[in-house]
């Protein structure tokens, strides 16, 4: 399980994969879920008036991983995330070195394997 966060320019934020001898082929299948969010959010943008829907389904089908984003694992990364970026210490771009944001990946991972 690999979880990333990223900018706006899908610079890496924080990066964790486990197990780690396939982090490169999790950052890449990371980036093209990317990609697929950016589609799925544009079109759900203009097509849909509800824009609160978190679900996206399937993000990037491969034969060993699927790249699946949650509602309830969207909802606590978020709010994570939000909880570090509201730190007046942090400076935004900067890589996320959160021991309480580590601590909430490292617990959404333990649940979902």
């Amino acid at each position: 399980m690999s979880v990333i966060t990223a900018d706006l320019r899908n610079y890496p934020l924080y990066i964790r994969s486990v197990p780690t001898q396939n982090e490169l082929k999790f950052h890449y299948t990371v980036h093209t879920s990317l990609d697929v969010v950016e589609e799925k959010v544009s079109a759900v943008g203009k097509a849909l008036p509800d824009q609160r829907e978190l679900y996206l389904g399937l993000l990037y089908p491969t034969e060993d991983y699927k790249a699946i984003l949650s509602p309830q694992m969207f909802r606590k990364l978020h709010s994570s995330f939000t909880d570090v970026m509201c730190n007046p210490f942090y400076n935004p771009g900067d890589t996320i070195q959160s021991k309480s944001f580590d601590s909430i990946v490292s617990a959404m991972m333990v649940q979902s394997s």
